[in-house]
């Protein structure tokens, strides 16, 4: 052996549930991830197990996304969407009867959904979350958890309370989900601030993962660079980003999701076709929408796109995949030559939604890249395994640092989404003091308590900034922030009267549902009662 490798994936979208509308937009965020992502991910993973292969790979399932995939309203409007969906497709297989070069494309499609949908109600029976649990059983995925609701917690730093909660909310939510405490935690955006070691060591977190320049700005700078993780002063693992391992697969320009052959995302039939045609498909308004239809190839820089060959992509990923193992073992090798006596461990994460979302033959490529893998002198390990077979490691503190755009804060904190923070600030120092003012609640007020912190945490996550700087879907996260703030407000408002709107705390609770477990005293001082929402768990697992 010449060293390890570790793949990372991070399953996360933020919670959308508008039990209040038929049909919501972007609720179908979701259902895209379900079937571009979630299931072909689990096919892959099952395949390999039925075959036997080794495969070690580790896995964030976020609090909000395991939430949503086991609401029931949201499960059910999956299986709708995915019915219309199959549909589509068996139109599509008439409509290009006598197209010989669409017709081909189109019964791919019709095969593929449909095997989505086998899929997700005879294999999973409609619990991905159990499917994906059941393979950390079997020991090939660790799954990790994640902040509650992804807060990119450097920007929090100075209000150590709602870091303790988004980390602390995290980690009792995966307990009460998977019967046992994680042994990691993806901070969120990979934002790391010196210090935040010690709330994890609080929680339990043994592990961690930044950018490489975090890591290489350490104190003292790391003598084996990003290849060996280093130890915090509190005793939980960092783990840095392998760039070149990054850099093959994410680069728009030099990644292997940019070759012609693969299917181009941006062209999709619900824009494509006749509007009469797709009118059912599309949006309840009437706007156009994809479907999941997509019938071209990335081509190149052009517009003039080629049709998509569904065989030809997938050799080509299989041929990506080989390059991607070859160099990998080229690299560890190098690397073991200059580490003297220490193994190097390659750490690669990824967005889980990269793999079938973004990239539809990503769940191909990450299939023949773990078989190949499983071979010769590349092992494939988790964290955990890592540190166990090598515990000495150097102690640094790395440098505040993120995964985005120029490595630090500035992709959610500019002229675009600056506004949110002073709400979100007065809203985390009002919670504290509603948690202190009020020690023995009622029940009414114990609901209204509660639910200000759904609606706190909800307003806190990354994503409504990040959509904010990218320009896509802005209103609607524009909306998400002042609905969350408003409520909170109104809540606040109705405790310190003592006259809650109980109608509106209900209509609250039935549409932030998220966290049913949740408890107000999370934000309380001292420390020890921050791991109030844990300890509870424990309580209700043991």
């Amino acid at each position: 052996m010449r060293g390890y490798f570790s793949i990372v994936l991070h399953a996360h979208l933020p919670f959308v549930r508008h039990p209040e509308h038929e049909q919501f937009l972007e609720e179908d965020w979701l259902y895209e991830a379900i079937s571009e992502t979630y299931l072909p991910l689990l096919a892959t993973f099952h395949r390999l197990a039925e075959d036997r292969v080794r495969f070690r790979l580790t896995l964030t399932l976020s609090p909000t996304l395991v939430s949503m995939l086991r609401d029931e309203l949201l499960m059910d409007r999956y299986a709708a969407r995915l019915d219309q969906t199959c549909e589509l497709a068996e139109k599509e297989v008439l409509r290009t009867a006598k197209d010989a070069t669409f017709h081909p494309i189109a019964q791919f499609y019709r095969d593929h959904f449909a095997e989505l949908r086998r899929a997700f109600h005879e294999d999973y029976r409609r619990d991905l979350v159990g499917a994906f649990a059941s393979l950390g059983q079997a020991g090939s995925l660790e799954i990790i958890t994640c902040c509650a609701t992804h807060a990119f917690l450097p920007l929090l730093r100075d209000q150590p309370q709602s870091v303790r909660a988004q980390i602390a909310v995290g980690v009792g939510h995966h307990l009460r989900t998977f019967g046992c405490r994680p042994t990691g935690i993806w901070l969120p955006e990979c934002g790391y601030f010196p210090g935040i070691e010690q709330t994890l060591a609080e929680q339990g977190i043994r592990f961690f993962f930044v950018d490489a320049h975090g890591l290489m700005h350490g104190t003292p700078q790391p003598a084996y660079g990003v290849y060996a993780p280093v130890y915090t002063e509190a005793g939980v693992a960092a783990f840095g980003r392998d760039p070149d391992s990054s850099q093959r697969v994410w680069s728009a320009v030099h990644g292997y999701p940019s070759d012609p052959e693969y299917r181009e995302f941006y062209r999709d039939i619900g824009w494509d076709l006749e509007y009469a045609y797709v009118r059912p498909y599309i949006q309840i308004t009437g706007e156009r929408k994809n479907t999941g239809l997509k019938y071209f190839r990335i081509t190149g820089q052009t517009n003039h796109k080629q049709p998509y060959r569904p065989g030809r992509a997938k050799r080509k990923a299989m041929a990506h995949a080989s390059d991607f193992v070859a160099t990998r073992r080229r690299q560890l090798e190098d690397l073991s030559q200059k580490m003297e006596n220490r193994q190097p461990v390659a750490t690669a994460p990824y967005d889980a939604e990269l793999f079938g979302h973004w990239w539809f033959e990503g769940p191909d490529f990450l299939e023949a890249v773990l078989r190949q893998s499983a071979e010769g002198s590349l092992r494939l390990a988790t964290p955990p395994e890592f540190l166990r077979e090598n515990p000495e490691q150097q102690i640094s503190t790395p440098a505040m640092s993120s995964w985005g755009e120029q490595g630090y804060a500035g992709t959610w904190l500019n002229e675009s989404n600056d506004w949110i923070y002073r709400h979100l600030y007065r809203c985390g120092e009002q919670m504290v003091a509603l948690a202190e003012e009020f020690p023995t609640p009622t029940a009414l007020e114990r609901r209204a308590l509660n639910q200000a912190v759904r609606e706190l945490l909800l307003a806190q996550a990354s994503d409504w900034a990040f959509i904010m700087k990218t320009g896509t879907m802005v209103d609607y996260a524009n909306r998400r922030i002042k609905n969350h703030v408003d409520a909170f407000d109104a809540l606040r408002d109705g405790l310190r009267a003592r006259a809650i709107d109980a109608q509106r705390l209900e209509r609250l609770e039935s549409i932030n549902n998220i966290f049913p477990a949740l408890d107000y005293r999370v934000y309380l001082e001292p420390k020890a009662r921050c791991s109030e929402s844990v300890g509870a768990a424990e309580a209700e697992t043991s």
